[in-house]
């Protein structure tokens, strides 16, 4: 029998999921080249602008690459390079003031997810400076608007330039947790394959496993809609098809594309239908282990998958369907555990490992916890669990 607290859950998902007809989202304007880039910033009449990146993409020599057309184009550009893999309070505090000492007028995140959770991050300080970030958290927080914001992935996997989420670290608390806005969704996004050619074989792994948890969560919750479905399932197609490709010839342009379609398709279903309990646990490993994102969710999703059981059978057996890793004559406990079956080979044969290292014993309790308090009430699961019980996975994947 559900207890009190449940109810009281699904009785806020249930008004979030009438209320999708009405809320404002959207997604953002697709650009594919730095000309129909510099064409909308010519546009707006935006002739200042930072730029929200990270030290290692410095290093490779993209960022430059990708700041000489503008400033060629008459648009000045401050670079602020200091995003870490959990994005902190810190680092958008810094950015806002190199957006200030430069007077820009507009963000632009170029790389991973954290990169783009940074510039979301910023994009939020900017709209409520008087507000401490900490505050921010949770759904609705901003209200007001951000800057223009041009999210440019280098990754196919966060899904970030879609989202209305920015995940933030307490660098004192270590405590990681998501601002929901729409105010946050990025104008426009840069899906250039170029830009993540050279992409290394295990960030392609696990930030192509992110998109794929992203679009199996968002199609197993309880709130979705046809065309998030519809999303769920190409993108769970275009990564079965295409993942271990690109991870074999990091060259190959059309995997590639392919991977980043996914992952726009599998940002903008999870944005309207929210994911679920392996993001909740994934990101309180990632705030107080620094665990990266795309790793945890690759490891945590089989988990959680073989846990919710029957509850989810018929809904697995359509994206093991789309998956082409199932027959239309199986039942759907075979369809789905041939699904789950899929998932660990291909994390295997991407050198994905089973379990997680550095979890301490200690810090379960208070990590379930967090992951908990995340979840619930927002993450429409479609099995609640309670903190002892999530409590259970960190378990199962410590190494």
């Amino acid at each position: 029998m559900a207890s009190l607290y449940e109810l009281g859950c699904r009785t806020y998902q249930g008004a979030f999921k009438i209320a999708i007809p009405i809320l404002p989202y959207r997604e953002p304007k697709l650009l594919h080249n730095m000309d129909e880039l510099i064409g909308v910033l010519r546009k707006k009449k935006i002739t200042s602008l930072i730029l929200v990146t990270d030290a290692g993409l410095v290093k490779t020599g993209m960022v430059h690459d990708f700041i000489r057309p503008l400033e060629y184009n008459g648009i000045k550009v401050a670079l602020f390079d200091k995003t870490v893999a959990n994005p902190t309070i810190a680092n958008i505090l810094e950015a806002k003031r190199i957006y200030e000492d430069h007077k820009c007028q507009a963000i632009i995140g170029l790389g991973g997810g954290s990169s783009m959770d940074c510039a979301k991050g910023l994009g939020a300080k900017i709209a409520r400076p008087n507000m401490d970030i900490r505050k921010m958290k949770g759904v609705l927080k901003v209200l007001k608007p951000i800057p223009l914001l041009i999210a440019v992935p280098t990754t196919a996997g966060t899904g970030s330039e879609t989202t209305l989420a920015a995940v933030i670290t307490d660098e004192k608390t270590h405590f990681k947790y998501p601002i929901n806005d729409f105010v946050l969704i990025p104008k426009y996004a840069l899906l250039d394959p170029k830009l993540t050619l050279s992409l290394p074989k295990s960030l392609t792994a696990t930030t192509g496993m992110d998109a794929l948890t992203h679009a199996v969560e968002a199609y197993i919750g309880n709130s979705t809609t046809k065309k998030t479905r519809a999303q769920a399932l190409e993108a769970v197609s275009l990564i079965f098809d295409n993942l271990k490709k690109a991870y074999d010839n990091g060259k190959d342009i059309k995997a590639r594309e392919n991977m980043l379609r996914a992952s726009y398709l599998a940002g903008c279903a999870f944005t309207v239908s929210y994911v679920g309990y392996v993001h909740a646990i994934a990101h309180s490993l990632g705030g107080k282990y620094g665990i990266a994102h795309g790793l945890a969710n690759a490891v945590l999703l089989p988990y959680l998958l073989k846990a919710y059981g029957k509850a989810i059978y018929p809904k697995l057996k359509e994206l093991a369907l789309a998956a082409k890793v199932a027959d239309y004559g199986d039942d759907e406990e075979a369809a789905s555990a041939k699904f789950i079956k899929a998932i660990e080979k291909m994390n295997k044969e991407m050198g994905i490992p089973p379990k997680l290292k550095g979890i301490k014993e200690e810090d379960i309790p208070e990590l379930a916890k967090r992951a908990s308090k995340e979840a619930n009430p927002l993450y429409p699961v479609p099995v609640f669990m309670t903190d002892k019980e999530l409590e259970a996975f960190y378990y199962e994947v410590k190494e």
